[in-house]
């Protein structure tokens, strides 16, 4: 970051390839004229503004009031509202000034109106340097804060994911970024504990983009493991890390029960058959992992050196397959499906950008009908690729759709179920990018919103659990279309410039393309209402849409 790489010998760098994680921290861009300033008075406590944040610039956290004893004149704080949460603790929103980019998302995006001013929110955006060295003092007292105990918060709410250390943060994606906030939340919910394989593309240069890497590790030292693959083959590749992890894991258990008389029965068994489907019964078992590396200290054979390198793979492990839509629909697809007929527990996250975004804008399979990009210059005649029915067609994959400006609740559940489900999950993520020409990037969730109501983006959970139950397996979390499809794609240069230049096409285009809404909603409605196993009675209610 210096320009002084060229004095640094081979001595300085690691042998094994490895670089240093949460570097991002030391870059301080200062590139925005004005960032988002919290008032308290107004605030509900959502949280909301956190979720969206493209590069985990605006924070929250709730914690004792003992913990202020040190705090800068000018820190903010409120009462913490809300039953999870200890009486008389208090609540910060605090903002990164040298590290937001000034979007503007978290405002457009927070519901809380200042009744004495209604053009006034919560989260107001305010000159950067008239607030900048204030808030900067603010911001690092703010890290000083304990973040909450995550076996004790309901991970499950917009509102507790957000109380969770993000372990992805000030990453050099473009302002606004539809991507990163998926990416950040995924490393919120299970980042202490993901292995992470990112496919060439937007993910991987905002994602290592060295000397720097957003990705960054906790107060334990734990966070995520990350690496880049081909563009081709990284669904293979994350397929490694979980054959790997599954392999270590069985030799540990093997080892474990040789070294019983060592060990201890008792611990043996708690280890072997440890119930993680919680964060608390992962945090038992890492205090387990403790007790045994310290009992296989004062053991001198080579079974118990073995089993101290492996210990930790007895902790559940997260394995996340990261890309975009050129690599999941296009060129890596034949891994994709590879990987998902596998049956094997892998998660895939598609950020779905409808186009090579990195690249320049190229056309890909996902591109949906009349939109311009690159090699579909007068409008893409076909429609979207349908992912999500491809990988449902197997019955044995969770599957998911969703639009954090859509509903951001839908989100966090679609992201808890698919890591809890012992098979191979898919979330496609609705991802806004610069490339799709909207007029204001922190208008990108607003696109999202519309993209739902319109029909074309059906908020979707497939969970093959539900078979057993008697349940139709495919939920649909969004409501029936309430708008035109025009209303969302001429919100869009790349759509609304086909009117200019060719009106006729872009009628004809628009035609089919709402022709195809309709069939895809009507099939998915149906799809919905269907119990794929006849012989199972239904044993249970049907979960509410969220």
């Amino acid at each position: 970051m210096q320009r002084e790489g060229d004095d640094l010998p081979v001595s300085a760098f690691p042998c094994d390839g490895t670089f240093p994680t949460g570097t991002t921290q030391y870059e301080k861009r200062n590139i925005a004229l004005e960032i988002p300033i919290w008032n308290k008075e107004v605030c509900i406590q959502c949280t909301k503004c956190s979720m969206v944040c493209p590069h985990a610039a605006i924070r929250a956290k709730v914690y004792a009031p003992e913990h202020l004893q040190k705090a800068p004149a000018g820190f903010q704080y409120a009462d913490s509202k809300g039953k999870d949460y200890p009486e008389g603790w208090k609540y910060t929103i605090q903002v990164a000034p040298e590290d937001c980019t000034g979007c503007g998302a978290c405002v457009e995006t927070c519901p809380a109106k200042d009744k004495n001013n209604p053009g006034l929110k919560a989260i107001n955006m305010k000159p950067q340097m008239e607030h900048r060295e204030r808030e900067k003092a603010n911001y690092e007292f703010f890290l000083s804060l304990p973040d909450m105990d995550r076996s004790k918060l309901r991970v499950d709410t917009v509102k507790g994911s957000q109380l969770l250390q993000p372990l992805f943060e000030y990453s050099g994606a473009c302002a606004g970024c539809g991507e990163t906030p998926y990416v950040k939340l995924l490393t919120q919910l299970f980042g202490d504990r993901a292995i992470i394989s990112n496919a060439t593309g937007c993910s991987s240069i905002y994602g290592g983009n060295l000397p720097t890497t957003p990705y960054c590790k906790n107060a334990q030292g734990r966070g995520p493991a990350w690496s880049n693959s081909l563009f081709e083959d990284n669904a293979e590749f994350g397929f490694g890390f979980r054959m790997t992890l599954d392999k270590h894991r069985e030799f540990a258990c093997e080892l474990l029960t040789k070294l019983t008389p060592q060990v201890g029965e008792e611990l043996v068994n708690a280890l072997i058959n440890a119930n993680q489907t919680t964060e608390g019964g992962i945090q038992e078992q890492r205090e387990r992992v403790e007790i045994l590396k310290k009992k296989l200290e004062g053991v001198n054979t080579s079974e118990a050196k073995h089993l101290h390198s492996l210990a930790d793979t007895l902790v559940k492990k997260s394995v996340w397959i990261l890309g975009g839509d050129g690599w999941a629909y296009d060129i890596g697809y034949g891994g994709l499906d590879h990987v998902i007929a596998s049956g094997k527990k892998v998660n895939l996250l598609v950020l779905d950008t409808e186009v090579y975004s990195n690249t320049g804008g190229q056309m890909s399979k996902s591109t949906p009908i009349g939109a311009v990009a690159r090699f579909a210059a007068a409008g893409k005649p076909r429609p979207k690729k349908d992912l999500a029915m491809m990988a449902m067609s197997y019955g044995s994959v969770y599957v998911a759709k969703v639009a954090l400006g859509a509903s951001d609740a839908q989100c966090v559940k679609a992201f808890l179920e698919a890591d809890a489900y012992e098979g191979p999950s898919l979330i496609i993520a609705y991802s806004h990018c610069i490339a799709h020409g909207i007029e204001n990037m922190k208008n990108g969730l607003h696109q999202q919103k519309l993209a739902v109501e319109s029909g074309y983006w059906p908020l979707i959970r497939f969970n093959p659990e539900n078979i057993a139950k008697g349940e139709p397996p495919l939920k649909i979390d969004s409501k029936d279309p309430k708008i035109p499809l025009k209303d969302y794609i001429y919100q869009e240069n790349r759509y609304k410039m086909l009117t200019k230049s060719n009106p006729e096409r872009a009628q004809a285009l628009l035609a089919l393309a709402e022709k195809e809404v309709a069939i895809r909603w009507n099939l998915y409605k149906q799809m919905a209402g269907i119990c794929w196993d006849p012989n199972v009675k239904k044993t249970t209610e049907s979960p509410k849409t969220v």
